[in-house]
């Protein structure tokens, strides 16, 4: 075996072989010509990945690895680390990309003769895209503060050990493009490693460069001063100019090559270089259109101790707790007069009193223009709302405005199953990432053409009909400069009557008298006192093996369409949940989710409840979630709501449970039902189905009434309802 040999744990053998990890382990231990470990540990050993591919293919488990996941495996198992792998590879596919032909060239040698040739070529390459070695030469007009370039010119010993990894990256993007080859590699990366990278998610970043996309000043220039993955410039649309600073290397270099990646040297000037941005600033002369920056939270040594005299604490000397605001005049400071700047926040920095004078003075001055409440969920720490903080340099042209925009996007956010009454499980995952986008834009976009009226003009600024309530308010500057400087919105934005007022809590008493008159008529009659019934019994899983019914379990696939979530089976509301997108670089068609049909009885595993759901008409279609299990019954021989009947009961759901320490979990294939004849199984299945019309109206009324209540309280303490 090469000593610079690619290996692979047990886990990436699994993916080449398309298998779990346990064939994994029994193949090594039935089959003495498996091949031995070369690397790893005792738990957790690795394998050289010829051997591993040549052994899979002379047992017929592997007709041919995928291009894409042979690459990975390459990537993975780099001698060096998969980051300086993969910066090899992101360097080697920009080579491709720019100057096909020199690539042709230098691939066609010997592996030692291509890693000097390349080392030479892409020492030019790197230079014409990122600037010298130093990191001068960026265009900002000035210095860089001991900053160096974010990617280095890797030598030829270094680019020895990737040759056959680059010539596969090629290879790869021969198929779909050098950008998706990258972009996959990239983000298989920070799939395997969630706890070293902090993200932020797509649609937080399509939201944040769009509020600086719709600026007074267009954002052809942007700079990102904590830019981890490149994440947020990678999201505009046509800048001319981007600028990126992170104090991690492998980061820094990582995002200069996805962003050369996904523009053209005619189009889009790169400069990403690598320092602690509050202490080693390597823009120090910058003035941009807009600033785009997700920076690091609640950070003590920020150097507060240093920097007291430092220039950009324009509006007051941060306190060593408030390093957000640090960053917030940093963006600032690197601000054209009329340019934006929206940064992440957490939600302490709206209120924490250490802040309130630094947090005055940007209202006074203009400077603060919005604070924008995002729903749990939106970005890392998930279980905190965090806010956006949008703002904008004061100066001549800018008409300086003694208002702020407050909005709130946890109504907006809520899934569909939630505003119809439904309890919301929120969570990451069940995000509207289109309500959001459209709450905040549709507040910030009438409020930031009123602030283009020039200095000159003394027009007043209309904010006739702009203010909804419950989400979204401009509230005069003078309102909140008290002892606090409190700009939490939920503070100053009251949520709406629940009810929404007399008129709406009228209708609401008028369905809620209807559902309580159809409870009444679907009430189950008095049952029958006699001797138990007493049936021969079958399981799902002797059914599922005499083809009597089908087993699916939910979570996988790509593409467009609704999911049918264990949320919604168990409030019974419409499908809420939405796949993956297909991914831009794939081998072979993508993985086809389980979609519902009519008849079909869906299970949840998780939770121990007693819970079934028919497949109606109007979920038919839905991708089947995750902890979700369908069983599809041959109507010739199984009644679905028969079948959903039986296993609704609570002995069989007992019986049919295992247990762990933390969780209970249903197996379907234990559920118990009686073996009878298909007429008498569909006596069985007209009760069962007039107990779940009684069951739904129930629902229904509770959740009329819990409305109605909520209403009246909030009517009578807001005063849109009064006493009679």
């Amino acid at each position: 075996m090469p000593d610079n040999s690619t290996e692979v744990t047990a886990a990436g053998i699994a993916r080449l072989a398309g298998v779990g990890r346990a064939a994994v382990s029994n193949w090594r231990r039935r089959h003495a010509d498996f091949p031995k470990p070369v690397g790893g540990t005792e738990t957790s050993p690795s394998f050289a990945l010829p051997e591993v591919e040549q052994w899979l293919r002379d047992q017929g488990k592997l007709a041919e690895v995928p291009l894409r996941e042979r690459v990975w495996q390459q990537l993975a198992g780099h001698p060096a680390g998969a980051v300086p792998a993969l910066v090899h590879a992101g360097c080697a596919l920009l080579l491709v990309r720019d100057r096909p032909t020199a690539w042709l060239e230098i691939s066609a040698v010997s592996d030692g003769r291509m890693a000097k040739v390349l080392h030479l070529a892409l020492n030019g390459l790197l230079t014409a895209r990122f600037g010298p070695a130093t990191g001068a030469g960026d265009g900002s007009g000035g210095g860089t503060n001991g900053c160096v370039r974010a990617v280095h010119t890797p030598t030829a010993d270094e680019l020895l050990p990737s040759v056959p990894l680059l010539r596969a990256a090629a290879e790869l993007a021969a198929e779909t493009g050098a950008r998706q080859a990258f972009e996959f590699l990239l983000g298989r990366q920070l799939d395997a490693n969630p706890r070293q990278f902090t993200l932020t998610p797509p649609g937080l970043a399509e939201l944040m460069a769009a509020l600086v996309e719709t600026g007074i000043r267009p954002a052809r220039t942007v700079l990102d001063p904590a830019t981890g993955t490149g994440a947020l410039l990678r999201a505009l649309s046509r800048p001319t100019a981007l600028y990126a600073q992170d104090a991690d290397p492998d980061l820094a270099a990582l995002t200069a090559l996805r962003l050369a990646l996904n523009s053209t040297v005619e189009s889009c000037t790169v400069a990403v270089r690598t320092g602690d941005t509050l202490r080693a600033d390597a823009f120090p002369q910058l003035a941009v259109d807009a600033v785009l920056c997700h920076p690091p939270f609640n950070e003590r040594n920020w150097g507060h101790d240093e920097l007291a005299y430092d220039p950009r604490w324009e509006y007051g000397f941060p306190a060593r707790t408030e390093s957000e605001l640090a960053w917030v005049q940093h963006a600032l400071a690197h601000l054209r007069e009329g340019g934006t700047a929206v940064l992440l926040m957490p939600p302490a920095a709206a209120s924490r009193r250490s802040g309130r004078r630094i947090r005055a003075d940007l209202l006074r001055r203009g400077a603060l223009r919005a604070v924008v409440a995002l729903p749990a969920g939106a970005a890392p720490p998930y279980g905190i709302p965090l806010h956006l903080w949008v703002l904008r340099k004061p100066g001549a042209g800018v008409r300086p405005s003694p208002e702020l925009l407050l909005v709130d996007t946890a109504e907006p956010a809520e899934p569909a199953a939630a505003t119809a009454g439904a309890p919301a499980s929120g969570g990451r995952d069940r995000l509207d990432w289109q309500a959001v986008r459209s709450a905040v834009l549709d507040a910030w976009e009438p409020f930031e053409r009123a602030e283009r009226t020039g200095p000159e003009s003394d027009a007043p600024l209309d904010r006739t009909g702009r203010d909804r309530p419950g989400v979204s308010r401009v509230v005069p500057v003078i309102e909140l400069l008290d002892d606090d400087v409190d700009l939490a919105p939920a503070r100053h934005l009251p949520p709406p009557t629940a009810g929404g007022g007399a008129a709406e809590l009228t209708r609401v008493r008028d369905r809620l008298t209807e559902m309580l008159r159809l409870t009444a008529t679907l009430t189950p009659p008095l049952a029958d006192l006699s001797d138990p019934a007493r049936w021969p019994l079958t399981t799902v899983g002797e059914l599922a093996r005499a083809g009597a019914l089908q087993l699916r379990t939910g979570g996988s696939g790509t593409g467009p369409g609704p999911v049918l979530t264990e949320y919604d089976v168990l409030g019974a509301t419409a499908p809420s949940g939405t796949l993956p997108a297909t991914p831009a670089s794939t081998d072979g068609p993508p993985e086809e989710p389980a979609l519902v049909e009519p008849g079909d009885v869906v299970v949840p595993v998780l939770g121990g409840g007693t819970v079934a759901r028919v497949i109606d008409e109007a979920t038919a279609g839905a991708a089947l979630g995750r902890n979700l299990q369908l069983l599809r019954p041959d109507p010739a021989a199984l009644d679905p709501w028969f079948l959903a009947g039986f296993l609704r009961g609570t002995a069989n759901n007992r019986q049919a449970s295992s247990y762990a320490s933390t969780a209970t979990r249903l197996d379907a294939r234990r559920l118990q039902l009686p073996r009878l004849p298909l007429v008498e199984q569909q006596r069985y299945g007209a009760q069962f189905r007039a107990l779940a019309a009684f069951e739904d109206a129930l629902r229904l009324a509770g959740r009329l009434g819990g409305q109605l209540v909520q209403g009246m309280y909030d009517g009578l303490t807001d005063g849109t309802v009064t006493p009679k």
